[in-house]
């Protein structure tokens, strides 16, 4: 990883992949995945891809899987799906893809939440994990949730220079141990 001058660190540009999880919305309307596209894009990282799959458990989970086997992609931030209805299934979906989950993040994201809405936060179920060297984070369907998500949490930990630590800097050794296994 290169430093920048005098100890401070570069900027690391992350492939991002968004996809939307809704039964009612099409790229034109879909205000969750464009803050999260212009979050993302505007803090200098790439949107390696995105799309639009409805509430359904395969649709969600053959869409991530080929995220996760794209080497283009290192992280996908899905939004949508982490409510209590009975068409919210993102977690059902993409939870038995992980390798690690990734607790702190529901805990971060809920601890952020509760200071804005207060106990209404529990009406989530966001969710991250680690799968195939790929960050997948679960995010609610509205844009003030993604905004808030990335501003607070995701943003920061895929920025190399944030200290003591971010996600950016373990990326090389997300996959130890499948190249483990290959040896």
């Amino acid at each position: 990883m290169a430093h920048g001058s005098g100890g401070e660190r570069s900027f690391i540009p992350v492939n991002i992949a968004v996809l939307t999880v809704s039964d009612s919305r099409a790229l034109a309307d879909d205000r969750s995945g464009d803050t999260l596209v212009e979050r993302l894009t505007a803090a200098g990282h790439r949107l390696a891809a995105r799309d639009i799959v409805t509430d359904d458990v395969p649709a969600i989970q053959d869409r991530v899987r080929s995220w996760i086997a794209d080497p283009g992609i290192d992280t996908i931030v899905t939004t949508g799906g982490t409510g209590f209805t009975g068409r919210d299934v993102t977690p059902e979906a993409v939870e038995p893809l992980f390798e690690k989950r990734m607790d702190g993040f529901s805990v971060a994201f809920h601890m952020m939440s509760h200071g804005k809405i207060g106990p209404a936060t529990i009406q989530s179920r966001v969710t991250g994990g680690v799968a195939g060297a790929t960050y997948i984070f679960c995010l609610p369907g509205s844009p003030g949730a993604c905004r808030d998500g990335w501003d607070n949490i995701l943003g920061p930990q895929l920025d190399y220079r944030t200290m003591p630590c971010n996600f950016v800097e373990i990326m090389p050794r997300l996959d130890e141990h499948l190249r483990r296994r290959k040896s």
